[in-house]
């Protein structure tokens, strides 16, 4: 028997059974999603398996649980912080029974802040409210009642910056003088160097008295400014805005108090417990010597009359004869 042909014959089926597992082993592979470059290499190199796995935590009774997250939509805190303590200060002169807005909230937050009042502001100016500043009045020795001026806000501390409201014109020149020949102080001006009249301040001849910038000026028949000037007025809230007219005059006077001495008083308003007007620096009756300098001028300190430079008090009184219309801003 030939046995060259049958071992041919058995190799040649070895061949094909090794060729077969191999195709069979690629086709099956897990890396059959391999690129065609990575099947072409020819490489062996199988890719690692990695088997997920997860932590065992020992189960311990005393573990807190968080609470589930709320995914709710909250609103976006938007501009101010409603619970931010800012300053406030007033923008009305005075606050009394009836008034409402965002003033008496001002108010009643500094009441509360200050241990005068309890809760929260409501905007009105209620009984609760007035009954507290009286007794922030009593307590702090002011003016008692109930209602809130200057003295009362500056107490608190919601009192605008009356300074900022001052214009001070430069001193003149010596020997300066005003439209119609009288020296002026070292606080006045004339003609255009003068600030100019308020708005809503009067026609024809008359004076001009401005609260928050404590200055008054002299108007001629024309609307001409004569002349202008800082003064010291009223502390308290008794300087009544309006139009008024002199109603008397005096050489020299003394103050309600019989303390002071109150050259050339030109009186335009009359009050429960006296006159106000303007007049010259007042003089203490026991030394004669002056309440305060001309520098301090544009500052309230008065009880409610105009104090004056004396060259302003010498011009006022020529100036301003029984009738003269005074307006009050």
């Amino acid at each position: 028997m030939n046995n060259v042909p049958h071992r041919t014959f058995i190799f040649a089926g070895i061949g094909t059974v090794v060729a077969a597992c191999l195709l069979v082993a690629v086709l099956g592979s897990d890396n059959a999603g391999s690129s065609a470059a990575e099947i072409y290499s020819g490489s062996t190199t199988q890719p690692s398996v990695t088997t997920p796995t997860t932590d065992i935590v020992p189960t311990d009774s005393s573990t807190t649980v968080a609470a589930p997250i709320d995914t709710a939509v909250l609103p976006d805190l938007a501009g101010t912080d409603p619970t931010a303590d800012e300053p406030c200060t007033l923008r009305a002169r005075s606050l009394g029974g009836g008034d409402s807005g965002d003033d008496v909230v001002c108010l009643q937050r500094s009441l509360i802040e200050a241990g005068y009042m309890s809760g929260t502001p409501s905007g009105v100016y209620d009984n609760a409210t007035a009954v507290a500043v009286e007794k922030l009045q009593t307590e702090r020795n002011l003016f008692v009642d109930g209602l809130t001026g200057r003295e009362t806000a500056l107490s608190l501390g919601i009192w605008p910056d009356e300074m900022s409201l001052v214009v001070r014109t430069p001193p003149p020149a010596p020997g300066a003088v005003d439209l119609l020949g009288y020296p002026l102080s070292s606080v006045a001006t004339s003609g255009p160097d003068a600030p100019p009249l308020p708005p809503n301040s009067g026609t024809g001849r008359r004076l001009v008295f401005e609260r928050a910038g404590q200055r008054v000026w002299a108007v001629d028949e024309n609307n001409v400014v004569i002349r202008s000037w800082l003064v010291s007025g009223s502390k308290y809230n008794n300087e009544t805005p309006g139009t008024h007219k002199v109603y008397s005059r005096s050489d020299v006077s003394t103050a309600w108090n019989g303390k002071a001495y109150l050259y050339k008083m030109v009186r335009w308003l009359k009050t429960d417990i006296g006159a106000i007007g303007f007049h010259a620096l007042p003089i203490h009756v026991e030394d004669n010597s002056p309440y305060q300098t001309e520098a301090e001028l544009g500052q309230r300190l008065s009880g409610g009359c105009q104090r004056q430079a004396n060259l302003d008090a010498d011009f006022i009184w020529d100036f301003a004869q029984v009738g003269t219309p005074v307006v009050v801003i």
